[in-house]
């Protein structure tokens, strides 16, 4: 418990951080975008290349298998929900609630949370965790808000990700046995390790956005509460009925009680969303998880 709430005290320190950067205009609205590239382009896979580099056993096939299996369920569950519950607001919003449902921040958020609370194993399972979400970003999310891509465009576009490739080398690495030189394994490691702390201080500087007086809606309520609590403990009660391991258990609760990710934003001004409640979406939503990540922690350890 006690290297629990250390961990959150670090978080919430470099979230601290990143919105005091941001309001005192040491970064701007460039610098954030450029922070973010860097992290999901080139350090979040560093990272996930060197959380595959374990020997491989029957178990981790199996929990390989299991977790992305159990994600497969969470993004299917996600469209119903997403498809069902919004249909009494404004198509502008609708779209950014429906994304918001479909895609939350797992990818960005997620890895570095996974690996604090459940170490190295707790990254490596996310990244796998992740895979259905990112086909699931390109395929049914951009659906959302445009029309759906072609085949070839959408294997393109999950095919060429840079993190889907992280996790198609680690595979590789982590099947045949096979390592980098070390001079190449100690750059992969020193930039992975920068993955926390960058990620989280980006999280601080979207925080820095927002006027807090503007925050309160019930759409924006009723979406927090479900994407932090109830689709978590959707996935956290079969998977505790089901004596599911432990650790991918942690990792499938933990990552589906991420909130809104910051593409649907992005998505909302390019294709004629509500781009002002979607900042507010992803704002409100991500403050609210800086209090259920670690009630969540503290039940799944």
């Amino acid at each position: 418990m006690e290297e629990l709430i250390d961990l959150q005290l670090m978080i919430f320190s470099l979230i601290a951080i990143g919105l005091a950067v941001k309001k005192i205009g040491m970064v701007g609205a460039v610098g954030q975008k450029n922070l973010t590239d860097l992290v999901v382009n080139l350090i979040l896979p560093c990272n996930i290349i060197e959380s595959f580099m374990v020997d491989f056993s029957t178990d981790i096939a199996a929990d390989f298998a299991n977790i992305f299996v159990v994600s497969l369920l969470i993004q299917a569950g996600c469209v119903i929900l997403g498809h069902l519950l919004f249909k009494n607001t404004t198509e502008g919003r609708r779209k950014c609630l429906r994304y918001g449902t479909i895609c939350s921040n797992a990818g960005f958020m997620g890895n570095p949370l996974a690996e604090g609370v459940f170490g190295s194993m707790g990254l490596t399972l996310a990244s796998v965790y992740l895979i259905p979400q990112r086909v699931m970003m390109w395929s049914e999310g951009i659906t959302v808000f445009t029309e759906a891509p072609g085949k070839k465009a959408l294997l393109k576009k999950v095919l060429t990700h840079p993190c889907i490739l992280a996790c198609m080398i680690g595979l590789f690495l982590m099947l045949t046995g096979l390592r980098p030189p070390v001079f190449a394994n100690d750059v992969i490691s020193a930039v992975g390790n920068c993955n926390t702390a960058i990620s989280m201080m980006v999280i601080g500087m979207i925080l820095a956005d927002a006027d807090p007086r503007t925050l309160l809606d019930k759409d924006i309520l009723f979406y927090t509460v479900l994407r932090l609590v109830i689709i978590p403990f959707i996935v956290w009660v079969p998977c505790r009925l089901l004596h599911m391991d432990s650790l991918v258990m942690g990792v499938s609760v933990l990552l589906a009680a991420m909130p809104a990710g910051a593409t649907t934003t992005i998505l909302a001004a390019q294709y004629n969303g509500d781009s002002e409640f979607a900042v507010k979406l992803v704002v409100f939503s991500t403050a609210a998880s800086l209090i259920t990540t670690p009630l969540w922690s503290m039940v799944l350890l």
